[in-house]
């Protein structure tokens, strides 16, 4: 694999997103180094929505407002459709909160996430938002709600809120150091990794990310990590008429990452 310097990354970075056919914004850091395209750019959230929810819960649960283990019954809220396993099974089934929150995750599944903002409120998680200072997140429908969405109501975030979740999971500001590591050890098991991490060995770096995708809308937030070396990388690409295009953009920035952390 060909070593490229950060200078490198951020030339190449750039002229990957020049060629996109989709509306970029992106924001990369290397130590303390930074690439930024519109970074403060607001976009559909799709699913990147669910690492805040995320930490929420694991906040909560330092708090002692929230118990991991406490089970949850499936059938306690509306199917979601999309992405997911828990509507394919039995409404009968109890899980423990943190497997809901692994499921979100690691298969994005959206009747997890909606079972999640049921159980700590919509508002509680908006709040926990902006204690953690993001700008411009907002959760204001549940996942798979088209009639919210036609009504104008959308969850939103920008690549540098999803940096700000990123740096929470690898750096532990507000979360307690154990509850950092169990929601990064959760995005390390991650299901879905055909965009940043799609030309990356896997055996070779370690990645925790978060995918996200909805109509023109193709995302990914991740730590890339190789040997000493890591990266927190947020891309969001909107206006797509072809998804193809918006996941080729993001194994292309993906593999320079890895390009850049091998140098």
């Amino acid at each position: 694999m060909k070593k490229i310097h950060f200078d490198e990354l951020k030339e190449n970075v750039y002229t990957e997103a020049s060629k996109c056919r989709g509306r970029v914004g992106l924001i990369i850091e290397a130590e303390d180094k930074r690439i930024e395209i519109n970074s403060e750019g607001k976009f559909s959230s799709a699913s990147l929505i669910k690492v805040p929810i995320l930490i929420e819960c694991f906040r909560q649960a330092d708090r002692g407002t929230l118990n991991l283990q406490q089970p949850i019954q499936i059938a306690s809220v509306e199917k979601a459709g999309g992405a997911g396993v828990l509507q394919a099974l039995s409404s009968d089934l109890k899980l423990k909160v943190m497997d809901v929150m692994t499921l979100m995750i690691i298969v994005s599944d959206n009747l997890a996430t909606n079972l999640l903002i049921d159980l700590i409120g919509m508002d509680q998680i908006n709040q926990g938002m902006r204690e953690l200072n993001l700008q411009h997140t907002e959760l204001n429908r549940k996942m798979m709600d088209f009639t919210a969405l036609k009504n104008g109501l959308d969850n939103y975030t920008t690549a540098s809120d999803m940096l700000t979740c990123l740096k929470e999971i690898g750096q532990n500001r507000i979360l307690t150091k154990e509850s950092a590591r169990k929601a990064r050890s959760i995005m390390e098991n991650q299901q879905f990794q055909n965009k940043l991490s799609d030309q990356i060995d896997l055996d070779a770096f370690k990645i925790a990310n978060k995918t996200g995708e909805l109509f023109g809308n193709e995302h990914d937030c991740a730590i890339i990590e190789y040997e000493n070396k890591s990266v927190y990388a947020a891309v969001l690409i909107d206006q797509l008429k072809v998804p193809k295009d918006g996941r080729q953009t993001l194994a292309s920035i993906g593999q320079l990452i890895s390009q850049y952390l091998i140098a």
